[in-house]
């Protein structure tokens, strides 16, 4: 992933209202490992029921925001994220809206998926399976990380 600055990511969000830009957290820019992340996930620690994600899309960044809902999938079972396709304790993974951009989501239209709780799903795709960690094999899990990740995005921006 390319570097974001403090202006790509305020300037990015597609489907943010005014008052969440005015009060959208950073997270720490200046610590990322830029080349071992598709995107740019993180929970707002003053309100934690949202969530942002920031990818390039178009050589442009790209933002959208997440909310997750109240309560989490049932203790015990396993669960897929539907981004980075790892299977994980249902605890783990969260069912995520984003309300659609434009006049859609002003009217309440939003569309949802379950995504790792942490949002960090750069981080999974590099650590599991443990017997299959090849450059390739991570490479092959990064690109259709990203892949999900845009035509997610590109949902949520349809305003039809």
């Amino acid at each position: 992933m390319k570097p974001l600055t403090e202006q790509d990511i305020r300037s990015s969000f597609v489907n943010a209202t005014e008052e969440q830009l005015a009060r959208l957290p950073l997270p720490g820019i200046h610590e990322t490992l830029w080349d071992e992340r598709e995107f740019l996930g993180w929970r707002d620690p003053q309100a934690p029921h949202l969530g942002y994600i920031v990818h390039w899309m178009h050589e442009r960044p790209t933002g959208i925001v997440l909310r997750a809902a109240a309560g989490g999938l049932r203790p015990g079972i396993a669960a897929m994220c539907s981004l980075c396709h790892s299977s994980q304790p249902a605890t783990q993974v969260r069912m995520f809206s984003a309300p659609r951009a434009g006049e859609a989501g002003r009217n309440g239209n939003t569309v949802g998926s379950y995504i790792c709780d942490d949002l960090a799903c750069s981080l999974l795709i590099r650590i599991v399976p443990p017997h299959a960690q090849s450059a390739e094999h991570i490479a092959e899990r990064a690109d259709a990380l990203l892949a999900r990740v845009r035509s997610f995005t590109a949902t949520v921006m349809k305003t039809a």
